[in-house]
């Protein structure tokens, strides 16, 4: 009687266990598109099977996660650099709007129009329309790079925007991992062994790997600590460390230019200057277009940057130009004066080239009647100077050139690298696109739900549980009848 009654409960146990793998299977079911969810087995532990003290049977045993944290890495990273190429793209498509090499528009269409007035003007130097007509192209000059180094800063404002609107996304995203964090501490193995929390985490962790690179480690307690490229701590058990991000000027290598566009700084929470650690994702990109690129253009705390280059040399090569001229062949000759100014210092006198492309101008004083056309040579030459204007745009020697080349040629040099840019980020994405969708592969063979098999666990474990019922059915009756049998006098 005693080995039935045990032989009873064994069933009635393996009942249990093959209803925990069924509710298992269901979850697994119902979460198979949720982001982060790994699926879940349960695993069944026989028992000891000794007649007539052990009667064996099954048991629940611990339920596991079929999560591969090597693949999940790999996602990541991907996913990293997946994120910092698609900013590039966004980057350089705005900064490629700004130079427009058609020749309709901005500084090579008001370069090419003073360049044909200057020739108009050295075929009748004495004409006053002529000459009126070189004054308005070149402020149509002044204004085209007015415009230009106008729309970087702004741009360069945008983005300085967007990096802090990133900051603030880490520190959400990483905020809600703490939070869980704090779920599993206050809750201890329940919340730990949760796969809906860890598809939580790993959710989250995926949707952080596109803004930053970092290191993400499962501690023995269930908790998760991320440090900013395995160095900076974001995120310590229930501590959350948040970054901010600052407008400075560098102090090693120190300044060049004080007033020139300020580069950004990411700081950690204790003000730690972390900005070489924030180097991947999109928040690397950001800072890549703020700290180098548009630095490299607009000017920054170290360079002149190749705009301001570029107006700082067409006007000084103008105005020595015009005052190497004259206005009147006299007695005495009357001689030329500059036509451009431009400020390229600060307010205490130093050095500043970085205002030249935004200062640009036309002088205001200068009158049609002022501008030299006569090369006192010898030989005097009446229209040389109209002529020697008209020369930069295809130049013979060095002194008419910038940096080896035409000014035309120079600005379609800044167009055509932010151009190559453009298409190097373009390709990018298109790579890591592939090798996301490739880890993803990986984590779905590895980690994902096959429903298929899912099914046959379910049939199969349905079966046995249907079979264990109607054991349990006989189990019942034979009972019943033993103890009829022993209850008759």
């Amino acid at each position: 009687m005693a080995n039935l009654l045990a032989l009873l409960g064994q069933t009635a146990n393996a009942l249990g266990a093959f209803d925990q793998v069924l509710e298992v299977t269901q979850n697994n079911v119902a979460n198979a598109s949720s982001p982060g969810y790994a699926s879940q087995s349960m695993q069944l532990n026989a028992q000891g099977f000794q007649p007539p003290d052990l009667l064996g049977g099954v048991k629940a045993g611990e339920m596991q996660s079929s999560r591969d944290e090597y693949a999940e890495q790999t996602l990541r990273q991907q996913t990293t650099g997946l994120g910092q190429q698609q900013q590039a793209v966004t980057n350089y498509t705005s900064l490629q709007n700004i130079f427009n090499i058609s020749g309709n528009t901005g500084i090579p269409y008001a370069l090419n129009n003073f360049f044909q007035s200057v020739s108009a003007w050295g075929q009748a130097p004495n004409d006053q329309n002529a000459r009126q007509q070189v004054l308005a192209q070149a402020t149509n000059v002044a204004q085209a790079f007015n415009q230009t180094a106008s729309h970087l800063q702004q741009l360069s404002q945008q983005t300085y925007t967007q990096t802090q609107s990133t900051v603030q996304q880490v520190n959400e995203i990483v905020g809600q991992i703490q939070a869980f964090n704090q779920t599993i501490i206050n809750s201890g193995s329940a919340a730990a062994n949760d796969p809906g929390v860890d598809a939580n985490v790993h959710a989250a962790l995926d949707n952080l790997s596109s803004l930053i690179n970092f290191s993400a480690t499962k501690q023995a307690n269930g908790t998760t600590t991320i440090l900013l490229n395995g160095n900076t701590p974001l995120l310590v058990g229930a501590q959350q460390y948040s970054l901010g991000a600052n407008l400075v000027y560098p102090s090693s290598p120190p300044a060049i230019y004080t007033n020139a566009p300020p580069e950004t700084q990411i700081v950690a929470s204790d003000g730690t200057d972390v900005t070489a650690d924030c180097s991947a994702g999109q928040l690397g990109a950001l800072l890549q277009m703020n700290n180098s690129v548009l630095p490299s253009i607009q000017g920054g705390p170290s360079q002149e940057g190749s705009l301001n280059q570029m107006a700082q040399g067409f006007a000084d090569t103008v105005n020595q130009l015009l005052t190497s001229g004259n206005i009147s062949e006299g007695p005495p000759p009357q001689p030329g004066v500059p036509l451009f100014t431009y400020s390229a210092t600060n307010s205490d006198g130093s050095a500043n080239p970085t205002f030249a492309a935004s200062t640009l101008a036309v002088d205001p004083s200068v009158t049609p009647d002022k501008l030299a056309a006569i090369n006192p040579g010898p030989p005097e030459v009446s229209n040389g100077i109209p002529l020697a204007l008209a020369n930069l745009a295809n130049p013979t020697s060095a002194a008419e050139e910038i940096n080896g080349v035409s000014y035309t040629q120079f600005y379609g040099n800044i167009a055509t690298s932010v151009g190559y840019q453009l298409q190097s980020a373009q390709n990018g994405v298109q790579v890591q696109q592939s090798l996301v969708a490739q880890a993803q592969n990986q984590i779905q063979q590895v980690s994902g739900v096959d429903i298929n098999q899912q099914a046959m666990i379910a049939v199969e474990f349905q079966r046995a549980y249907e079979a264990n019922s109607q054991l349990i059915t006989v189990l019942n009756q034979l009972t019943q009848d033993t103890i009829n049998l022993l209850g008759t006098p």
